[in-house]
């Protein structure tokens, strides 16, 4: 169901003389009328809100964006059209010939027959200022506005890009796309602290549930893709996910998106790291391709320093190492780990920050790790006496740990045995 609502607004036209022989503008997002390959005076309408306004004696200089790109579009208009009203962040609508500029800085301008100012902006008590850059803690004080500078928009595009780009890859890839429960019952791998979801009503009686059990928002959409594996042989799901850690820190969110797939008949890790790397190079290509002046601001102001590193990374093949491997390289290091290195133990962020350096900073899926590390699907490698299973890890510079993954354990009798081991036998009953 679609709604709609007829707003009322009061436009203030600023326009040259009418001219009833013109066709009806086409209208374009600043990014299409600055790819535009030939600007010879065809008729456009912009809509977006003003970044920089110069008057000259003649001219008027306007920078109009509309969030579609990082660069604005210039217009020119005649001294005749300054206003008030045409100042730094009120929104506007022009119209006018789109035509080749005379600037080297810019490679096409919008000539102005028409602007209209659609909503005012107090300049001064705007609580951001032209060509002043602001730090991130001034910008949360303003969430409704902040999406207006320059590296929230191009943060957002760049999310934007990728999450095409994901979507994209696994639609080629044959993948059927599910739609995960965000309400559910179960604590899925008790990967977590979870937030309980109840009526508002019914805070102060919590003996009583809406849906007759507790329900949490989803930690993970995994038990849901498994089930719908016995149907399709490859799905995937990215949506919200919920973690009540009480934690401050950069890699523990209260909520993100996260991307799960399961594919069936898969026999072999090497398949499952070809899906991997596929999607991360894939989205990683689409977004460089994409977003190329957003890229370049994220590692001007965001990440200097790394700029290359993403090249780097498509380049190269990724690399493949046990666990046992990678746990020998960690205790030949020279480097002091507040966490010692020994095999049976997990890999923490420092161990694979380590580890994707020694790789010359190329991305590493560690291999086969300890079955008592995992979870009890993982499937068995029977390879006493270290006894592993066949999960995998991608591990990439800066982050760490940035994929998971695993062969389920298809097998009855050892699924039994795991359960058994687990002391899951009783709540498993079938």
């Amino acid at each position: 169901m679609f709604g709609a609502r007829c707003l009322l607004r009061a436009l203030r036209s600023c326009s040259s003389a009418p001219c009833p022989g013109h066709k009806p503008s086409a209208k374009l997002s600043v990014r299409d009328a600055l790819g535009a390959q030939n600007a010879s005076g065809e008729r456009v309408k912009v809509q977006g809100w003003i970044r920089s306004v110069r008057s000259q004696k003649e001219v008027l200089f306007l920078h109009v964006n509309d969030g579609s790109s990082l660069e604005s579009l210039q217009v020119v208009a005649d001294s005749s059209f300054d206003s008030r009203e045409l100042a730094f962040g009120s929104s506007v609508e022009v119209q006018g010939q789109l035509v080749k500029s005379l600037s080297k800085r810019q490679n096409v301008e919008l000539k102005a027959e028409k602007i209209e100012v659609v909503g005012n902006c107090d300049a001064k008590a705007f609580p951001f200022k032209y060509k002043e850059r602001h730090p991130l803690e001034y910008l949360r004080q303003y969430p409704h506005l902040r999406c207006r500078t320059n590296v929230l928009g191009s943060i957002l595009r760049v999310r934007s890009e990728a999450t095409a780009a994901i979507h994209s890859f696994f639609k080629d890839s044959g993948f059927v796309h599910i739609h995960t429960p965000v309400i559910t019952s179960n604590d899925c791998e008790g990967a977590g602290e979870l937030f309980q979801v109840t009526p508002s009503s019914k805070i102060k009686v919590p003996e009583e549930n809406f849906f007759n059990v507790p329900v949490f928002l989803t930690v993970s959409g995994q038990l849901h893709l498994e089930v719908m594996s016995g149907a399709f042989t490859q799905v995937f799901t990215f949506g919200p996910t919920f973690r009540a850690e009480n934690s401050q820190s950069r890699r523990h969110l209260a909520e993100f998106y996260m991307v799960e797939a399961e594919i069936s008949f898969l026999e072999s890790l090497q398949d499952l790291m070809q899906v991997m790397e596929g999607l991360f190079k894939t989205t990683t290509m689409t977004v460089l391709s994409n977003c190329p002046e957003d890229v370049e601001l994220c590692h001007k102001f965001i990440a200097p320093g790394q700029k290359d590193r993403l090249e780097h990374m498509l380049k190269n093949n990724f690399l493949i190492i046990s666990y046992t491997e990678a746990v020998e390289i960690l205790k030949q290091a020279s480097q002091n780990f507040t966490f010692t290195p020994e095999w049976g133990a997990d890999l923490h962020t420092e161990h694979e920050k380590y580890l994707v350096k020694h790789c010359g900073d190329t991305p590493v899926f560690v291999i086969n790790y300890p079955l008592a590390l995992k979870p009890f699907y993982m499937r068995d490698n029977e390879d006493s006496p270290q006894h592993t299973v066949a999960a995998v890890d991608l591990l990439v510079p800066g982050v760490g740990e940035l994929v998971g993954g695993s062969l389920r354990e298809e097998r009855y009798h050892f699924l039994e045995q795991r359960l058994a081991r687990s002391g899951l036998t009783e709540a498993y009953q079938w």
